[in-house]
C-alpha cells in the first residue's frame, strides 16, 4: 500500500506563494522574517514611532529651509523627503500585512484548539450527565435510612403483637383448666399447719416435773 505524501500546498484560505525559477528564494528563515515584521508593525503603532518620526521631518525641513552650515541636500519642494516617505510607506504595508497574516494564523489554531477543547468538554458533560442519570437510577432501589428505620419499627410491632398473642394464647387454656377444677369440687389448696419443734428433755421454764 503506498504512504500517502503529505501535501505541500496549505489550506484554501492560505495564500500560495509565487516562485519563480530566475529569481530563487532569499528568504532563509521564514519565521525569523516573519517575527522582524511583527516587531516592526508593533513598533509603527506605538506614540514613539509618531514622536521620532515627527522630530525627524521638523528637523528635516528646518535644515533645508534655514540651510544650517550650507546643508540643503533637499531643495524645495522637499522632493527628496516625499520619496523617502513613500518608500517607507511602499515597506511598511507588505510588512504590516505580513503581520497581519502571521496573527490571522495564530487566530485560526486557536480558534481550532478552543473548538477541539469545547468538543472534549462537550463530550466529558454527556458523560457525566450519563453517569450521574445512572446514578440517580441506581440510588432509587437503595434503601435510605428513614426507610430502614420505619422497616424496623414496623417489623418490631409486629414481633411484640405476636408475642402477645402468643401469650394470651397460652394464658388461656391455663385458666380454663382451672375454672374446671375448681367447678368439679376438685381438692383446694388450703394452709399446712406450722409444725413445732420436738422437745430435747429440757423443761420449760416455769413447769415442774
Amino acid at each position: 500500500m503506498a504512504e500517502k505524501r503529505p501535501s505541500t500546498l496549505g489550506g484554501l484560505d492560505t495564500p500560495r506563494e509565487l516562485r519563480s525559477r530566475m529569481f530563487p528564494n532569499f528568504a532563509s528563515d521564514p519565521d525569523a522574517f516573519g517575527r522582524f515584521a511583527e516587531r516592526f508593525a508593533r513598533y509603527m503603532g506605538t506614540a514613539n514611532f509618531l514622536f521620532y518620526m515627527t522630530i525627524f521631518v521638523i528637523v528635516w525641513v528646518l535644515i533645508n529651509v534655514v540651510g544650517l552650515y550650507g546643508f540643503q541636500w533637499d531643495p524645495y519642494p522637499f522632493i527628496l523627503l516625499n520619496l523617502f516617505f513613500s518608500t517607507q510607506a511602499s515597506y511598511a504595508a507588505p510588512l504590516i500585512l505580513l503581520a497581519q497574516n502571521r496573527q490571522d494564523d495564530r487566530d485560526r489554531v486557536t480558534i481550532e484548539q478552543d473548538r477541539a477543547r469545547d468538543e472534549r468538554n462537550l463530550a466529558d458533560t454527556e458523560y457525566l450527565t450519563r453517569e450521574v442519570a445512572a446514578l440517580r437510577i441506581s440510588l432509587r432501589e437503595i434503601a435510605t435510612r428513614d426507610f430502614v428505620r420505619s422497616e424496623l419499627r414496623s417489623l418490631l410491632e409486629e414481633l411484640v403483637a405476636a408475642q402477645e398473642t402468643e401469650e394470651d394464647a397460652e394464658a388461656g387454656p391455663i385458666a380454663e383448666k382451672r375454672e374446671r377444677r375448681d367447678s368439679k369440687g376438685g381438692p383446694k389448696t388450703q394452709a399446712i399447719p406450722r409444725i413445732r419443734p420436738l422437745s430435747t428433755g429440757t423443761p420449760a421454764p416455769g413447769r415442774s416435773n
